[in-house]
């Protein structure tokens, strides 16, 4: 369990009658990236908030950093960093002030503090701004100054939870940029979103919360090769080429409208090139050719939609520690 940052196992919580985590299993290697993916009241913050020893869980057991949740959480706060949905920024007090708050908290000498602070400020493009007041930073500021006051404990893991809500394109791709290189100094995060592109970019493994169990997990080419649905779409302009292609080509659905047929196919270029070869034999030229395979949205929706069958997944409510993972890790990650 070394080169684990989290592990988790049979994790359960609920409110009253309502079973928010229902029994899931969570490991996340060290120096790694773990996206908790799902819609809302899916139970990914009520999973942080256990984690980062927030609340407590109704049954199971975890290791954060490897310590025991239950028995030594003291130990647990030191080693993590939290950056929850709503900024803790005070917008009473500038970018400084809120660094230097931070590092009184950390017990950090004023000297240490104001070294600390200044780094990070500089760190993350926000040293022109310190003496400002938070209240008039933008909103991708704020959540630049949300992180670096997470940092100034140093932690090893760091908690997400969805950091890009809000954000504009461009202050989102910075943040992603930030991730990146927390991670590859060495911090482990594990991070929660809505957001499909942003755990397709962004994480080693991904696990699909749905209803408080895990539906999938694996890394995002492992999670898109769940679904069906991938095709080919031809267009055609020659309505009589179209009819001719309707014949040749009966397993495809059509749109007589449009004069386009979808074409079922796995994306491989063995069956882009039979079809290819299968066309020319038939004399028929489409216009135009697309090729879709399913990507992440096409595995959220089939997921956690309830009134479909869900894929067949190697192991439900577990998450499965990447093989061959480098267990090395730097001995003080920023």
């Amino acid at each position: 369990m070394t080169d684990l940052a989290i592990a988790a196992n049979g994790l359960r919580k609920s409110y009253g009658d309502k079973t928010v985590l229902d029994g899931i299993d969570l490991t996340v290697p060290r120096g790694t990236i773990l996206a908790l993916l799902g819609p809302n009241g899916a139970g990914k913050t009520t999973t942080v908030n256990i984690l980062s020893t927030l609340i407590t869980p109704d049954g199971g057991q975890a290791q954060v950093g490897g310590h025991d949740l239950a028995t030594h959480p003291q130990a647990v706060r030191a080693t993590i960093g939290v950056t929850g949905q709503f900024s803790a920024v005070d917008g009473l007090i500038t970018g400084e002030e809120n660094m230097l708050l931070m590092a009184d908290l950390h017990h950090l000498t004023k000297a240490e503090g104001r070294r600390v602070a200044a780094g990070l400020l500089e760190r993350f493009d926000l040293t022109d701004a310190a003496k400002k007041p938070a209240s008039t930073y933008s909103g991708g500021m704020k959540r630049r100054l949300d992180i670096a006051m997470t940092l100034v404990g140093n932690p090893t893991i760091i908690f997400l939870d969805e950091p890009t809500t809000g954000l504009d394109p461009r202050s989102r791709h910075t943040m992603w940029q930030i991730i990146r290189n927390l991670v590859a100094g060495g911090t482990t995060v594990l991070l929660t979103t809505q957001y499909l592109e942003e755990a397709d970019q962004l994480a080693d493994r991904i696990a699909v919360l749905n209803d408080g169990t895990i539906a999938a997990h694996g890394t995002a080419d492992e999670l898109k090769r769940l679904i069906p649905g991938g095709h080919i779409r031809l267009r055609f302009t020659d309505p009589t080429t179209y009819r001719t292609a309707t014949h040749a080509l009966p397993d495809a659905t059509h749109d007589d409208q449009s004069l386009t047929l979808r074409h079922p196919g796995d994306g491989s270029q063995r069956h882009l090139r039979t079809l290819l070869d299968h066309l020319d034999t038939a004399h028929i030229e489409a216009d135009e050719l697309t090729l879709h395979t399913p990507d992440l949205d096409d595995v959220f929706f089939a997921l956690t939609d309830t009134t479909t069958p869900k894929p067949t997944t190697p192991a439900r409510n577990t998450v499965p520690t990447q093989a061959g993972h480098d267990n090395q890790t730097q001995e003080n990650p920023r």
